[in-house]
């Protein structure tokens, strides 16, 4: 809230109370009159607007009463005294003597104070224009003073412009030419260097200070692309030309000294790090091989002197592992097992192997090929139109072509020195295995490949020549006439153990790829080899013996001999052609010894010859007239029989029981029962028959066991009703 006067508001309270009197006092009379209406307008006025306010503040600053130093009675009466007049002190400002003083003055004096503030504010409006007025016309004249010396600078201008218009057009017709020759140099630079080499990249192609890589790469594929550019541009419609023809030969001359460079470094790192067993092939020199190609000439010099490298280093690190073994002795001397054949060959045969496997990876390296996704022992699929196959397998062979002459050397040695069958077997499995896996490898026509199928030939040779020693000296050996046993002698038991071992080999070498008769027909040869021999010699040697001792039992002894043979075979697949061929021989002994043991088992029960008087009758005579069937003849006979049939012989064969084949016994017993039931059948139907001329046939035959009842007999020999 602004701040009144104390005067102004004594005067206000004042005038309040008047005003209130004065309304009790005319309340009462009837009608209104101005004075109360104005009373009325004043009291009921707002004074809380902002404007109302403004005012109020306006009049509170202009009549507010000072201290009593600056309270001035009237206003100054001179110009002096003006200036020194203090504006911030109103106008009227006096100490009242009397309340209410001050504000009745500043009513009366409003206007006049109003006027005299405004003339105040004038005059100093007067005084501030009079210096602008001043420094404008200082400003006036520097600027006729600069348009004087502007008209100078255009007449200057003018006269200048018109002595050097010749000067300009000159300056403009050297700034065209300078373009046009700016833009002839940029076209010449452009075009030198594109068909051109810088220092730098001769430097790189031709100096041996530079060494061969991504720099001088980088220098031959710019001026292989210069000659492919600059070809192009000859063959245009107006021909080759001068320039073009310089350019060709130029470059020629270039990349003739890059491939040099390249031949020269090749050449000298064949020789250096070809005679690391294990070398490791560069970037550079993978790209160098690659460069060469477009030169075939030069890639054979280059590969020449890497296949000699390579056949030394091999040869030196085989004969080194031979001889020496590893670094600081390990792994040891491959010669140091020389006196185990199957490791040392094997031995050999891996450390070849080996060095093949890293040298093709080495070559797969130097000519960039990718892995092929050939799995391990796949067969390799040779190309012939892929030059980088040829040229592998090329390198390959020469690189391992002198391992062939100490392999060969030292494998044939092991192998004729053998004396064992199975050693021989062995190592010759061992040789076909790495043969077919050199052939799937670097190919059939490789030296290597040559060379192993030659050893492999002759280690079979070897082995073949043991087995067939083996045989010629199994049949020179005797049986013992003293022995009377009847199982395998201990010749066929030795013999059957090495050819057990044998197909076990044959077994684990086969790769799963085979078909039945594939197996069968790798083996056929060594089964013939010596199981025929075998076969004979139980048959030889056993009719020599039963001819020395007589009641030594022959068919049941080779009937031993041929189920143990058989038993050696079957665990074996391959050798089903071979079961088959023996079984047929047991079917043959099994038969002739049934024959022989139903004849024997009838004599013993006695009805054999009544059996061949009914067979074998030539005439119409009655059987009960014949000698050997009469009556008394055939009732002892029948009683013989019954008493043989409470027997132990019913149940099992003493003679059988020396078979040791599974089911041999129970066949053959069986076989020689059902027999003798069928004849005792015979005999009842004989006597049976009337025109035998038997008294009393039924008494006759049911005074004895099986009561002339065929079906009874088979009941007691546990055979099946027919």
């Amino acid at each position: 809230m602004p701040s009144f006067p104390a005067s102004l508001s004594r005067t206000e309270s004042t005038t309040s109370d008047t005003a209130e009197r004065k309304t009790s006092l005319t309340s009462s009379t009837p009608g209104r009159n101005p004075i109360s209406l104005r009373l009325y307008k004043v009291l009921s006025s707002n004074y809380q607007d902002d404007a109302t306010r403004e005012a109020l503040q306006t009049l509170s600053e202009l009549y507010v009463v000072p201290g009593p130093s600056k309270i001035r009675e009237h206003p100054p009466a001179d110009a002096q005294e003006a200036d020194d007049f203090d504006e911030n002190v109103p106008i009227h400002a006096s100490i009242e003597s009397v309340p209410g003083e001050s504000a009745a003055r500043a009513r009366r004096n409003l206007r006049r104070d109003m006027e005299t503030k405004l003339i105040e504010g004038s005059k100093q409006f007067l005084k501030v224009f009079g210096e602008l007025d001043q420094k404008l016309d200082i400003l006036q004249q520097h600027v006729n003073a600069m348009g004087v010396s502007c008209d100078k600078a255009e007449t200057q201008l003018s006269l200048t412009t018109k002595s050097s218009k010749a000067l300009l057009e000159r300056a403009g017709g050297l700034r065209e030419e300078r373009q046009e020759i700016e833009t002839k140099r940029a076209i010449v630079n452009a075009f030198l260097e594109r068909f051109t080499l810088n220092n730098d990249e001769l430097e790189a192609l031709t100096s041996r200070d530079v060494p061969v890589g991504e720099r001088f790469f980088q220098a031959m594929d710019k001026t292989e692309r210069i000659r492919e550019d600059c070809r192009v541009l000859m063959a245009g419609e107006d021909g080759p030309t001068q320039a073009g023809l310089d350019i060709m030969a130029s470059t020629s001359s270039n990349l003739e000294k890059g491939y040099e460079k390249i031949i020269r470094w090749c050449s000298h790192e064949f020789r250096q790090a070809g005679r690391d067993l294990q070398l490791e092939v560069s970037v550079a020199m993978q790209e160098s091989v690659n460069r060469l190609r477009k030169r075939p000439e030069l890639l054979t010099e280059a590969l020449t002197f890497l296949s000699q490298t390579r056949q030394a280093t091999l040869l030196s690190s085989f004969l080194t592992a031979l001889t020496r073994g590893g670094p600081s002795g390990l792994p040891r001397p491959i010669e140091l097992h020389a006196h185990d054949p199957l490791r040392y060959v094997g031995d050999m045969l891996a450390w070849v192997h080996q060095a093949i496997a890293a040298e093709r990876e080495l070559l797969e390296s130097l000519f960039g090929l990718s892995n092929d996704g050939r799995m391990v022992g796949s067969v390799r699929v040779f190309d012939r139109k892929n030059e980088e196959e040829e040229w592998i397998r090329e390198l390959m062979d020469q690189g391992v072509g002198k391992l062939c002459v100490p392999l060969k050397i030292r494998v044939q040695q092991t192998v004729r020195s053998q004396e064992s069958s199975i050693v021989s077997y062995k190592i010759a499995n061992l040789l076909q295995f790495y043969m077919l896996t050199m052939r799937r490898t670097i190919g059939e026509e490789a030296l290597l490949s040559a060379t192993l199928l030659e050893i492999t030939d002759v280690a079979y040779s070897v082995f073949y020549e043991s087995i067939e020693a083996q045989g010629r000296a199994l049949l020179r050996i005797p049986l013992d006439v003293n022995d009377p046993s009847l199982t395998p002698p201990l010749a066929i038991l030795d013999h059957a153990q090495i050819l057990r071992e044998i197909m076990t080999v044959y077994q684990s070498s086969l790769l799963g790829e085979e078909d039945e008769d594939e197996r069968a027909t790798g083996f056929q040869k060594i089964l013939d080899i010596m199981i025929d021999p075998a076969i004979e010699m139980c048959t030889s040697t056993s009719t020599e013996k039963q001819r020395l001792r007589p009641r030594w039992d022959q068919p049941v002894y080779v009937l031993n001999c041929l189920s143990y043979l058989q038993s050696v075979l079957e665990p074996f697949s391959f050798t089903l052609e071979k079961q088959n061929a023996i079984h047929a021989i047991i079917e043959e002994r099994v038969s002739a010894l049934t024959d022989e043991h139903s004849i024997n088992i009838m004599i013993d029960a006695g009805i054999n010859y009544i059996v061949d008087a009914c067979k074998n009758r030539t005439t119409n005579e009655p059987l009960s007239r014949i000698p050997s069937t009469q009556a008394p003849e055939l009732k002892t006979a029948l009683h013989n029989f019954s008493l043989w049939l409470s027997g132990l012989e019913v149940v099992q064969s003493p003679r059988l029981q020396h078979l040791t084949g599974q089911g041999f016994h129970s066949q053959i017993h069986q076989a020689a029962l059902a027999r003798m039931a069928r004849a005792y059948q015979v005999i009842c139907e004989e006597v049976k028959r009337p025109e035998n001329k038997y008294e009393a046939a039924a008494t006759l035959l049911g005074s004895e066991r099986p009561f002339g009842q065929p079906h009874l007999l088979r009941q007691i020999f546990g055979l099946e009703d027919e």
